[in-house]
């Protein structure tokens, strides 16, 4: 069945991989992925301090930035060819 699957795939080009993933779905990722380290990030700010406000606040900044990196990261390698077929 694998086989099967293999073979009725086309081959994808760099034209159409480029154009395959768009921004909608590069910032439906960076949220999701915001959501876990976020979380991440304020277990320990909060373990490290002790205090939960501070946690939050920590949370509360790298939340906004990180996002804002990675969206740029995200659309900076859609531009790159390396590795797509």
């Amino acid at each position: 069945m694998l086989m099967l699957l293999n073979q009725t795939k086309e081959k994808s080009t760099y034209k159409k991989d480029r154009t395959t993933e768009r921004p909608l779905r590069s910032i439906l990722k960076t949220i999701s992925w915001r959501i876990v380290g976020t979380l991440d990030t304020v277990m320990i700010a909060w373990f490290l301090t002790g205090k939960i406000e501070t946690a939050l606040a920590i949370g509360s900044v790298e939340l906004v930035t990180k996002m804002i990196l990675y969206f740029g990261h995200e659309r900076l390698w859609n531009l790159i060819p390396y590795g797509k077929d």
